[in-house]
Formats: structure tokens, C-alpha cells, sequence
């Protein structure tokens, strides 16, 4: 994943799930531990979700919810206890069943990239229990955000090791 965009570019993108890097989170040393990057990523994720017609209750609403099937990770930075952090995510593209997004965690003092996710998120019927295809609504809404994320003037970089299937 190298070529990144830069922080001056990412931020023209909206911003998720804005919060100081919490001391409970923070390791030894005083940094955001590891395992609270994929949180936070999803977490920006899922908010920027709602903008697609997805909100935080669509599985009790639908029957339907967006679950992970992979990851790619990529640490650039370390971000301090403390430290502002925010989540910007660009929709690369979608299949009937899946999505593919870059998911950036920003270090907002240090006006940096802190980390870079990769994702191929599904949509699921829960029960019984399976791959699911978009619906229609969701299916255009996504269309129309790819569309515009295609239309930035950055390329992302991503791992090679994701794509639609």
C-alpha cells in the first residue's frame, strides 16, 4: 500500500467517528494499542454507512446487516493518548452481495495518516442465515457513492490482496 493519499487530500472527505485516542486504549507506551485500529475504523465505517440508507438498527429493521469478510491493515503512524483521530472512507466498488472501501484513520494534530484499512464488507440475511444481495435502494445509494469517490482526483492505493468476487 504505498502512494498513499495525503492528509490534505483525505480530508475533504467526511469525517467519522472524531474522538481523542482514549487512555484506556493506549498501551504500554503510551500509543493507541493495535487492536483498537479496527475498531475505531469500523466504527467510522458503519457511520458513514448511514449515509447510504444503512443505519445502526437495519438488522432488527430488515432482517439484513453488513458483516466483514476481510481485512488488510496498514500502520503508517502511531497516535498518542490524547491525540485527535478521525475516520474518512472512500467506497472503491460493490457486487451484488459485497462492497470494497479504504478506510483511513487520521491523525488530526499531526495532520498525518495514521492507518489504512482495506475492507470487503457483505450484506447478510440473517435467518436464515446467508449472502444477501443489496437492495435496491442500498444497491443505488452505493452506486451513487462510488461514483463519486471515483471522481476524486487521488487514486487509492490499495493491498492487491482484496477485491470483489
Amino acid at each position: 500500500m504505498s502512494n498513499q493519499p495525503t492528509f490534505e487530500q483525505l480530508v475533504t472527505l467526511p469525517a467519522y467517528a472524531e474522538q481523542p485516542v482514549p487512555m484506556a486504549f493506549e498501551d504500554s507506551n503510551g500509543h493507541l494499542n493495535v487492536r483498537h485500529y479496527l475498531g475505531i475504523g469500523s466504527e467510522g465505517l458503519d457511520e458513514s454507512l448511514l449515509e447510504v440508507g444503512i443505519p445502526f438498527n437495519w438488522p432488527a429493521t430488515t432482517g439484513l446487516v453488513v458483516l466483514s469478510a476481510e481485512h488488510h491493515l496498514t500502520y503508517l503512524h502511531e497516535l498518542k493518548t490524547g491525540d485527535n483521530m478521525s475516520v474518512r472512507v472512500r467506497i472503491l466498488g460493490r457486487s451484488d452481495r459485497a462492497a470494497h472501501a479504504l478506510v483511513y484513520i487520521l491523525d488530526d494534530v499531526n495532520q498525518r495518516v495514521a492507518c489504512v484499512f482495506e475492507e470487503i464488507l457483505l450484506c447478510v440475511k440473517l435467518d436464515p442465515r446467508g449472502a444477501a444481495s443489496w437492495p435496491e435502494e442500498i444497491g443505488a445509494n452505493l452506486d451513487t457513492r462510488i461514483a463519486e469517490h471515483a471522481a476524486l482526483p487521488w487514486e487509492p492505493a490499495t493491498s492487491g490482496c482484496l477485491g470483489l468476487r
